[in-house]
């Protein structure tokens, strides 16, 4: 299995349950939702004219829509070239479940590393049973894609972007018939740091018992 890899970074992991995590990030090109507030449109396209060596991807957070066509063990081995240390890595995109991270993740778990998958839900999650699933449901995008029971259902995490009550109550459809773990973590995230987005999600959280999902990254300006 070959995946389309836009970038590979270390930093910290700055949403969702394991904010504050060093991680490893391995960035999936191609995705087809369509997000209005997207920060990394540079990966929604696999153009084959882009593709590039793998040395031209490797801890780049140039927002270049290049990619290299890597294995599982080439991407475990990218991490020892370069020196990381993390023990977290997160697949991420993009959209990543465009692709079965079934081998991956099973590789770098058997090599004693943690894994996370971010996905929208939009499309079916193929991983091993050990990894992290993040689910932010993307509702009623530009690419029209609907978010799935499967994803739903597979999700440790679901974090939902939040800016109107109108999202509360879109989350509120989605989860109403949904087959959820008992110990699934539902967190709110503010779209784009916004003061009254703010402010509802955390209404909302201590009113529920949710969890607060803040994007640390972009406080303390890092990738």
């Amino acid at each position: 299995m070959h995946y389309p890899i836009n970038e590979i970074f270390q930093t910290i992991q700055g949403e969702g349950v394991h904010t504050g995590l060093p991680a490893i990030f391995v960035r999936l090109q191609g995705c087809p939702v369509g997000c209005s507030w997207c920060d990394t449109r540079h990966t929604w396209v696999v153009d084959p004219e882009r593709r590039v060596p793998s040395c031209q991807i490797l801890d780049v957070s140039s927002n270049s829509d290049a990619w290299s066509s890597m294995c599982s063990d080439e991407i475990r081995k990218s991490f020892s070239c370069l020196g990381y240390s993390a023990r977290h890595v997160v697949i991420t995109g993009g959209e990543p479940c465009l692709y079965d991270l079934s081998e991956l993740s099973t590789l770098l778990l058997a090599e004693g590393f943690t894994v996370q998958v971010e996905t929208s839900g939009t499309l079916e999650v193929r991983v091993h049973e050990e990894a992290w699933v993040t689910v932010s449901p993307k509702i009623g995008m530009k690419g029209g894609l609907t978010v799935l029971p499967q994803a739903l259902s597979r999700a440790n995490e679901i974090k939902h972007p939040v800016a109107t009550e109108h999202h509360i109550e879109e989350l509120d459809t989605l989860l109403q018939f949904a087959d959820l773990r008992p110990d699934v973590q539902i967190a709110l995230q503010p779209i784009s740091q916004k003061k009254l987005a703010t402010e509802l999600a955390i209404n909302v959280c201590i009113e529920r018992n949710w969890r607060l999902s803040v994007q640390v990254h972009k406080y303390i300006h890092i990738d």
